[in-house]
């Protein structure tokens, strides 16, 4: 990170564990005033390292099944099959990536017999050569 020193990279981890600390228990654990502290953080606001607050949630529903859906196009891009994609509400994130595939589809559906009809539906899309399904069996870290 280009342009931070060392007590901006000890925000940005405090800020990584405890998104929703108070500015003066920020300021407090870095040694530095409230005022200097927000202004460390608007700084790396503007700058774009900091890209916003999230909360991250777990999984609410235990009878979720979540999966990537790997997939190899016969030619790219390909709008059609992207377009489509973007219809099926159990679709999270669609991922273009270089190699071997094209895509990477995470999904989240009810059920291994919704899973199968999803999968069966992009399968059989224009433009799909193949596909290759891998089902989330835990997440041991996730970012956001």
């Amino acid at each position: 990170m280009q342009g931070t020193d060392t007590i901006d990279r000890t925000i940005l981890s405090i800020l990584t564990k405890e998104a929703r600390i108070p500015m003066k228990s920020l300021a407090g654990r870095i040694g530095l005033s409230r005022s200097a502290t927000t202004e460390r953080v608007a700084r790396l606001e503007k700058a774009g390292i900091i890209r916003g607050y999230r909360a991250d949630i777990g999984q609410l529903d235990d009878g979720q099944i979540q999966a990537f859906l790997l997939m190899t196009l016969k030619r790219t891009p390909s709008i059609g099959v992207l377009d489509r994609l973007a219809g099926f509400s159990a679709v999270r994130k669609v991922s273009s990536v270089s190699g071997q595939l094209d895509l990477v589809v995470e999904v989240e559906v009810g059920s291994i017999n919704a899973l199968n009809e999803l999968r069966d539906e992009v399968a059989t899309m224009d433009n799909v050569e193949d596909l290759t399904t891998s089902i989330v069996l835990r997440r041991d870290i996730e970012r956001i």
